[in-house]
């Protein structure tokens, strides 16, 4: 079925996309740190880790936890919306010998990507708080549609006010109305100057 969306809509949409190109362009991204986050860390490798499977990263960046997840025995895919941060992700997971598939698209729109699944693992690292709102929905719908289940969504989001502007962030409220059949398990704030938040969400394994 063919999506309509306003004007305003797709104003916002291409908002988006121009900061994000421009932060890849003139440098390095905030967000990509070049450091793998020890919460993804104790999940991969701490007490209780998960066992290896399929994972998909949503707004990959360069690459570098892709390449990290790779490492450790899963199987990657991983999707970002800017092309010059794609091409970097593959660079480094050649460079790396990491076998990732890295694809160029919109995390809201994964049936256009071509990322089928399913996946025991999503990772979001501060992409879903800066979707637009009229997104979030198909977001969380496709997510959903292909998680295994019992599967696990890591997100790191920064919350409200934190930008200049109405309407990015994410809240724990928000996760909860908007993933249906998950749980939110834990909400661990971050440590950065502003608010953040280390959320973990599970799929309600099958009856």
């Amino acid at each position: 079925m063919h999506e309509t969306r306003t004007a305003a809509e797709l104003d916002q949409e291409a908002a988006v996309r121009r900061v994000l190109e421009d932060f890849y362009r003139d440098g390095k991204p905030p967000w990509d740190s070049g450091v793998t986050p020890p919460e993804l860390v104790a999940l991969v490798e701490g007490p209780g880790a998960l066992t290896p499977g399929r994972v998909l990263e949503l707004g990959c960046g360069t690459g570098t936890n892709a390449v990290y997840l790779a490492r450790h025995g899963w199987r990657v895919a991983a999707v970002d919306l800017v092309d010059r941060a794609v091409r970097q992700a593959r660079e480094k997971a050649d460079a790396a010998g990491a076998d990732v598939t890295v694809l160029c698209g919109d995390a809201t729109r994964l049936d256009e990507v071509g990322v089928h699944g399913p996946y025991d693992l999503f990772f979001d690292l501060s992409c879903y708080c800066g979707i637009p709102p009229h997104r979030r929905d198909a977001y969380a719908a496709s997510l959903t549609k292909r998680a295994t289940p019992g599967a696990r969504l890591l997100m790191f989001g920064y919350g409200p006010g934190a930008f200049d502007d109405s309407w990015s962030g994410v809240t724990a409220d928000e996760l909860r109305a908007r993933f249906a059949g998950w749980q939110l398990v834990d909400v661990t704030p971050g440590t950065n100057p502003v608010p953040t938040f280390w959320f973990t969400l599970h799929r309600a394994a099958a009856t």
